[in-house]
This record gives C-alpha cells, sequence and structure tokens, in this order.
C-alpha cells in the first residue's frame, strides 16, 4: 500500500505582486505568468499520477482554486475544496490591506507561536494544527492513492509538521515557490499508531520559469 502526497502552490498570483493579504475578496487569482505554469503544472502531475486512483483537493482561495481547475481539466479528475488546506485565517478587515497596513492597523503586543501577531489572526500553531489535521485527514481517507494538494506556502510548510513530525517551531526556514510541487510517500498504514514513516521524495521542484 503506497500512499503518495503531492503538494502543490498555487501558481503565481495577483496578491503576491501586489503584497497585499490575499484573503477571499484580496485574491484576484492568478496572473498570466500564475496560469502559465497552471497549465504546464497540470500536465506534468497528470502525466505522474498516471491511470491510478487519485484525488483533488484545494485550498478555497480563487488563486489555488484557478491552479486546481488546470489540473483537473488535464486529468479529468474532480477537485473538492477544503479550507483546511488555506493560508492563515486572518480577519476579515485585513483582506486586501498591505502586509504593513494589516500590522500598523491590528498588530498587537508579544506575538509568537501561542499568540497571534495581529488581532484576530490565528497563530502559528492554531495553522499548524488545522493544516496538519486536513493533511492527515485527506491520507487516511485516500490511503493507497495518491493525492493532489493545491494550497499555499504555508500548506506546504506545515507538511514538515504533519508528516515528518518536526516540532511546531522550525530552528529554519522553508522557500516555496509558486507552481512547485513536493511530494510524501508511505508505504505504511496512514491511519497506524504510532504514525507511519513518511519519505520525503522532493521538495520544491519547479516544474516551469517562465
Amino acid at each position: 500500500m503506497r500512499t503518495r502526497l503531492l503538494f502543490v502552490r498555487h501558481g503565481d498570483s495577483h496578491h503576491q505582486q501586489a503584497g497585499v493579504i490575499g484573503g477571499p475578496k484580496g485574491c484576484r487569482g492568478l496572473t498570466d505568468t500564475g496560469r502559465a505554469q497552471a497549465t504546464h503544472l497540470a500536465s506534468r502531475i497528470t502525466a505522474e499520477i498516471g491511470t491510478g486512483k487519485a484525488a483533488i483537493y484545494s485550498s478555497p482561495l480563487p488563486r489555488a482554486v484557478e491552479t486546481a481547475a488546470a489540473i483537473a481539466t488535464a486529468s479529468g479528475l474532480p477537485v473538492a475544496q477544503d479550507c483546511g488546506l488555506c493560508t492563515w485565517h486572518t480577519p476579515s478587515e485585513a483582506d486586501g490591506l498591505t502586509h504593513a497596513e494589516f500590522s500598523r492597523r491590528l498588530g498587537v503586543e508579544g506575538g509568537g507561536i501561542h499568540r497571534p501577531f495581529q488581532e484576530g489572526n490565528e497563530t502559528w500553531a492554531e495553522l499548524v494544527t488545522r493544516i496538519s489535521r486536513a493533511i492527515i485527514d485527506l491520507a487516511h481517507r485516500h490511503r493507497g492513492e495518491s493525492v493532489v494538494l493545491v494550497g499555499h506556502a504555508e500548506t506546504v510548510e506545515v507538511s514538515f509538521n504533519a508528516l515528518g513530525l518536526l516540532p511546531v517551531y522550525r530552528s529554519f526556514d522553508l522557500k516555496v515557490s509558486p507552481a512547485s510541487i513536493t511530494e510524501w510517500v508511505t508505504d505504511q498504514d496512514p491511519t497506524q499508531w504510532p504514525p507511519p514513516r513518511w519519505t520525503l521524495i522532493r521538495y520544491n521542484e519547479k516544474t516551469f520559469t517562465g
């Protein structure tokens, strides 16, 4: 039984280019470059998953939805949305603000792992727990299959907590490029206890640089 999780960060997006908080309203989807990245990525993913049992899940934010839609069109597989794969759950009043303005308006003192840096925002520990739960739930649901998880830089980062069992706070940073692939696999049962051993096959593999 091999369970294969393919983590995909969305393609280049308008919110990235504008440097704003990209929540449900602030996210305007992919740029032209992002759409080209998604199309190229879709062909790559489709060839890799082949005809075996597979599923696609996406964060509900437009930039991830667009990226997942390209993969679904190429592969013929449906997409289900899972908010557990989202980036930060920021307060609605922050949506569309620059990061500097978000901190100026809603910043709080003493932010850290278990305390938010902005009023109404998630803590890092809350984000790690939420995304980890989504990842493990999907691995349980699709044991023995391939799963494409289309999300954000944080989705990929938290895979190291959920599958690599790293502590909540890492002593190093991770760079996650747009439209990149990170792959984890296990030949053990994802539902077993103690947790299965996962293998990181590749990290931040770029599929398109145009």
